[in-house]
């Protein structure tokens, strides 16, 4: 309770809030000046968590190991096994199941899933929507919302309408927001084009906004408009992205096609009568109408042409990274300014690799506009600047690096044995040799602000893998975690770093999964 003021004491009337440099108040918030702020706790609560986690004396101990003949997905704390049927929990002390759903028929088969969280400070029609919940496509055509910790079905909605589509994928067109459904590559049998039948919709495209569920529209790419050449259709963040076989990547804008060639919008569960159907958008038999019919080649905002049109936007101003399309160019990058094409002041970037596997490159996931580049025994972390003396052209800079231990590599072309003979190598290790520390899997974890790094070496049959955290603003090593599980570099792995939890899914011949998940403890005697 506040005091009561003194008589004859009139209390001041509070100071109007004056104008504030936004920057400064930014900052200040970001520091948790704001006591008030509700991600002040959040913030303070992950930064308690990732000095606990550098600790020298914090271990991560191998608590559960799972084998499957199915594929293991995990999604936020959750781990799916037996084509979603089965969902554990990761956040326990020891991993539990959620749900365990009969075994499904073949004709029920889930092809694709997403995995949908609540949005802040929103109203929602029903009290299951505030619960995470996912998105899975059946290869029967249905798009299903399932709760996260039960697995009911809390919506059902039948996609395919009178013409046979195959719908297949799922991805975000901006996440948490709208969502597409995309269906394989239409195809005609060997023995309709003999017969002279043609096909001109190469895909069909299926756009929803999510939480609450509500369809936005259908399209088709068709050969007629974009070209004969089309092999693949992807729409993220409002840009249509169209790629070709020639390496050919154009962009559109998604926003302006839904809005241009629109015919009649629709809303799920509203009867229709649409090209002489009657029926029910989302209900089965008849699905969704395809009501955005593009019947002109859209205004094409960009195009490049890239070696297996691998093709990146980000950094600031906006620059995007291309491979010339040349297969002698394979693993050189150009970073090229988006405004006019330019290339950046060093912004060829070549390790001059030689490995089985090539080095990749992509734009840092922190919104730093950084880029990191990903070679066999180096990781460059790349920054944009201006030019010295030159405000309208940019340089590639160094950041940061993080070097793999190849200290006892010792790759001597000459040798001497006992007896005294020279002998010659022929041929020099590659830079990726499995019996030298090579780096396999590079991440960033957001909520703690580490990157990081997966190191393999395999000497023979039996391989040793580490997973390292580093400062995401220096480099810095800061915690190293050494894999029980043999790694065979052959296999293909994946690993999840989700604040106090690793996740291990390793993927061995003839479909056999597993799956070990690592906690973090503390490291005490008993433990020892």
């Amino acid at each position: 309770m506040c005091p009561q003021a003194a008589p004859g004491r009139v209390r001041a009337a509070p100071r109007a809030p004056g104008p504030h440099n936004v920057c400064r108040v930014l900052a200040r918030r970001a520091h948790g000046f704001y006591a008030r702020d509700a991600g002040v706790a959040h913030r303070k609560n992950l930064g308690l968590l990732r000095k606990i986690m550098c600790q020298e004396s914090t271990k991560f101990k191998n608590v559960w190991t799972t084998h499957s003949a199915s594929p293991i997905a995990y999604e936020r704390g959750r781990i799916y096994m037996d084509n979603y049927q089965c969902c554990i929990s990761s956040i326990a002390q020891a991993p539990r199941i959620l749900y365990q759903k009969s075994k499904c028929a073949k004709s029920e088969k889930i092809e694709d899933a997403l995995l949908l969280e609540c949005p802040l400070g929103e109203m929602l029609p029903s009290p299951s929507d505030y619960k995470a919940s996912l998105i899975v496509l059946t290869v029967q055509n249905w798009l299903l919302r399932l709760s996260a910790d039960s697995g009911e079905v809390l919506e059902k909605i039948y996609l395919a309408g009178s013409c046979c589509k195959s719908f297949r994928y799922l991805s975000w067109d901006t996440p948490q927001e709208v969502m597409v459904v995309k269906t394989i590559q239409n195809k005609l049998p060997a023995a309709a084009r003999q017969a002279g039948i043609q096909q001109s919709v190469l895909f069909y495209l299926a756009v929803f906004q999510v939480l609450p569920l509500s369809f936005i529209g259908m399209l088709e790419i068709n050969k007629k408009i974009f070209g004969n050449s089309v092999t693949d259709v992807a729409v993220s963040n409002g840009i249509l992205i169209v790629m070709y076989s020639v390496g050919l990547v154009r962009l559109y804008n998604f926003k302006a096609i839904l809005e241009q060639f629109m015919e009649q919008p629709f809303d799920l569960g509203q009867e229709f009568n649409w090209n002489g159907q009657v029926g029910v958008v989302g209900k089965y038999p008849f699905g969704l109408p395809c009501n955005i019919k593009i019947t002109d080649t859209p205004p094409l905002l960009f195009e490049a042409s890239s070696l297996e049109n691998a093709f990146q936007i980000g950094g600031y101003p906006w620059h995007y990274i291309i491979t010339p399309n040349k297969k002698k160019h394979k693993g050189v990058f150009h970073i090229c300014s988006l405004k006019d094409n330019t290339l950046a002041k060093n912004g060829i970037q070549d390790m001059k690799c030689c490995s089985l596997e090539p080095d990749w490159i992509y734009f840092h996931p922190d919104m730093s506009g950084r880029i990191i580049h990903v070679g066999p025994n180096l990781i460059k972390v790349l920054k944009l600047k201006e030019v010295k003396n030159r405000t309208d052209q940019m340089e590639i800079a160094e950041d940061f690096t993080i070097v793999a231990n190849r200290e006892n590599c010792v790759n001597n072309t000459v040798t001497v044995t006992a007896s005294g003979r020279v002998v010659k190598k022929r041929f020099n290790l590659l830079d990726d040799d499995p019996e030298q520390e090579t780096f396999k899997i590079v991440d960033y974890e957001d909520e703690l602000d580490l990157l990081s790094t997966v190191a393999v070496t395999q000497i023979g049959a039996d391989g040793r893998a580490h997973l390292d955290f580093h400062c995401n603003e220096h480099g810095i090593l800061l915690k190293s975690i050494p894999f029980r599980e043999s790694w065979d570099v052959t296999y293909s792995h994946e690993v999840y770093f989700d604040k106090d939890l690793v996740l291990h899914i390793e993927q061995k011949p003839n479909r056999r999964f597993s799956c070990y998940v690592y906690q973090m403890v503390c490291d005490t005697a008993k433990d020892d």
